[in-house]
């Protein structure tokens, strides 16, 4: 891939449900080991546009475009056949709001799913891989509990090392600091950022969260609700001062003072 080509290019992107449009004429960039956040107020299609990129929801006009997968061009998800399907879904790492943990399963069981569904590996090495997963997430020494005899905190990094088992190429998230108090999601960025260092992945993350995307964003996209598209791209931290849109310099300073303290 040629330097400054995107790593995942959108294009023209109009996502929604039936005949209904969420969004529309959405064209932006996303970079090799970027954290890019999808941003804008309740209601706007973050978590739409999300389900767009990870072949959940089929857009209606525009496409979406991963680069990276061998030397071949860039591929579109929905156009592409079941064999080029499964390499995207392969080299994906999918985090939900509550963790998504299976309860009757002990954390090492979870983060083997993957591996077991997906690789080769013998069982040592399975286990090997598993314990790896959750010492990097601070977890090392509960492979033995259940997602019941855990915190909060903790499913949202059990759900990390699941989402990290197969060494993915992105990682995307949706809200993951929801019903974290302050210090627990400022952890939890601090992980998100030391595991995508450590694995060399590119991060999309859904958040409305300010202190997360002023302190680890390199990237965005602002979507806005009233005109059902997006009004700005690029660094968050660039935009709150530059961006040429006021609602997207509004939205980053809405809450400027207690961000800065949490940095």
């Amino acid at each position: 891939m040629m330097a400054g080509e995107p790593f995942i290019a959108v294009r023209d992107l109009t996502i929604g449900y039936g005949n209904r449009t969420v969004q529309k004429n959405l064209t932006f960039d996303i970079h090799r080991k970027d954290i890019f956040f999808i941003i804008g107020g309740s209601g706007c299609g973050k978590t739409t546009l999300l389900k767009s990129m990870i072949g959940l929801l089929e857009p209606q006009k525009g496409e979406v475009l991963y680069s990276g997968l061998s030397e071949r061009d860039s591929v579109n998800f929905y156009r592409s056949d079941e064999k080029i399907q499964a390499q995207l879904l392969n080299n994906w790492g999918i985090t939900f709001q509550t963790g998504a943990l299976f309860s009757s399963m002990t954390l090492a069981e979870n983060v083997a799913l993957p591996l077991q569904l997906y690789t080769d590996l013998s069982e040592k090495q399975m286990a090997e891989a598993v314990a790896y997963k959750l010492a990097l997430v601070g977890l090392a020494g509960f492979e033995d509990f259940y997602p019941s005899e855990i915190s909060g905190g903790m499913h949202k990094r059990a759900g990390l090392a699941r989402a990290i088992a197969l060494d993915p190429q992105v990682l995307f998230f949706d809200e993951p600091s929801a019903g974290l108090d302050p210090i627990s999601s400022l952890r939890l960025d601090q992980l998100i950022v030391q595991v995508c260092q450590a694995l060399g992945s590119t991060v999309i993350i859904v958040s409305h969260e300010l202190p997360s995307i002023l302190s680890i964003g390199t990237n965005s996209v602002f979507l806005d609700a009233q005109t059902n598209t997006m009004l700005d791209t690029g660094d968050p931290k660039k935009l709150l001062e530059h961006s040429q849109e006021d609602k997207v310099r509004q939205f980053l300073n809405r809450t400027e003072s207690r961000v800065e303290e949490s940095l």
